[in-house]
């Protein structure tokens, strides 16, 4: 039980991490969202890169035993789990960026409100993994509470889906990469994003920015909000199904409308506050059994 505490803090700090970024994201609202995601990609692969090579040399040479012992057709799927993640990945960083800074927040927070149900049923159908009856009647309350709040725009709506299933079915690919070294498999995804982001920003980039305040930002949301909170998501799907680890997400958008509210001062509506009490009482009873049982633990 110790060790599904540890898998279990992990992933709620990555959600809790993740719920303030947009207030960094807000002050680069001046510049374009394919530049912030440009720079946050290349920070980010300097950054998870050098930490590797100084820190974890030796777990890298572990995977690439690992990589070499396998069959060719264990290695073809390896590849290609890698690369697809890298791509919904990217283009989840992308389209969140966009729509924090170009359509809404509440539509970038909302997006984190479908994306545990997808990948709850996507881990039921297609890992298999079981769904008890504590456990829908928790999908069906959050369900509930995302239709209270399904009531605006459906460009909003639309985003939101988008934003939520790449991530969703990233969560997925990376469940069934058990072998691998978690940091090692993000700093992989980080260059392929780079690579497939480089046509784009040597035709389509602005100027080099300059100046304290962007870089700053850049750094900080390459450290604190991307290699950090994604390394203790992977880690967290060592000991926790990608359906516990959807669920918790919901945590995501309970910080960012609370920043949405008391930091931005965006305004929300009884009906809104009413589906974000029914989401974290969904969270609670979703992890129920786990909760209990490192109380249990505890006690011993």
């Amino acid at each position: 039980m110790k060790s599904k505490s540890r898998y279990l803090l992990a992933a709620f700090l990555s959600v809790a991490i993740w719920g303030f970024f947009s207030i960094p994201l807000r002050n680069l609202k001046a510049f374009p969202s394919e530049e912030i995601l440009y720079y946050r990609i290349f920070t980010s692969l300097i950054v998870i890169w050098v930490a590797i090579l100084l820190f974890r040399r030796k777990y890298l040479r572990q995977d690439f035993q690992y990589y070499k012992s396998v069959t060719l057709k264990e290695r073809k799927i390896i590849i290609w789990q890698i690369v697809g993640a890298s791509i919904l990945l990217t283009l989840n960083w992308y389209t969140f960026i966009y729509a924090v800074n170009n359509v809404s927040l509440k539509s970038a927070a909302f997006a984190y409100m479908v994306c545990p149900l997808i990948t709850a049923f996507g881990g039921f159908l297609i890992l298999k993994e079981e769904l008890s009856r504590i456990k829908l009647i928790a999908l069906g309350i959050a369900l509930l509470s995302i239709v209270l709040l399904a009531t605006g725009s459906i460009i909003e709506v639309l985003w939101s889906v988008g934003i939520a299933a790449l991530y969703a079915f990233y969560l997925i690919i990376q469940r069934k990469m058990q072998h691998l070294d978690k940091l090692n498999v993000l700093a992989l995804q980080i260059a392929i994003a780079v690579i497939l982001m480089m046509p784009f920003y040597l035709y389509h980039h602005e100027a080099f920015p300059e100046g304290l305040w962007f870089w700053s930002h850049i750094t900080i949301i390459a450290i604190v909000f991307t290699v950090i909170p994604l390394f203790l998501s992977l880690y967290a799907l060592i000991g926790i199904p990608s359906s516990t680890l959807g669920i918790i997400i919901y945590l995501n958008p309970i910080i960012a409308f609370a920043i949405a509210v008391l930091y931005f001062d965006e305004q929300i509506s009884f009906n809104q506050l009413l589906a974000y009490l029914l989401l974290l009482f969904a969270v609670f009873l979703f992890n129920w059994y786990l909760i209990k049982d490192i109380f249990n633990f505890k006690r011993k």
